[in-house]
């Protein structure tokens, strides 16, 4: 596959991409559209430390790499699931369902 240039975009040491100059990583960009169905506008306002041209690099980044972020959204999806289930319900959400606040 060649190499594909996306201003805004730079790769960090593990190889994870980031939108260049912050901490943001494009596949937690990619999980808020997908997660609350947010427009780029949308992103923007919950993260106005980022560009609007920054938002739309990290998706232009997600549709040349697709397949790879998704399989990866997904094996977070499968270990942050077992992991919820190893520790068990937190004594906060305990506390909240024996006082009728929570089904």
């Amino acid at each position: 596959m060649p190499v594909v240039s996306i201003d805004h975009i730079d790769m960090d040491e593990k190889g994870v991409a980031r939108i260049a100059g912050q901490r943001t990583k494009v596949i937690h960009l990619v999980m808020d559209k997908l997660a609350n169905g947010w427009t780029p506008e949308e992103i923007h306002a919950q993260h106005p430390h980022l560009s609007l041209a920054q938002i739309h690099a990290a998706f232009a980044y997600y549709y040349d790499h697709q397949a790879e972020l998704d399989a990866q959204i997904d094996r977070t999806l499968v270990e942050s699931d077992a992991l919820r289930q190893e520790l068990g319900e937190s004594p906060i959400v305990a506390k909240l369902r024996a006082l009728g606040k929570l089904p």
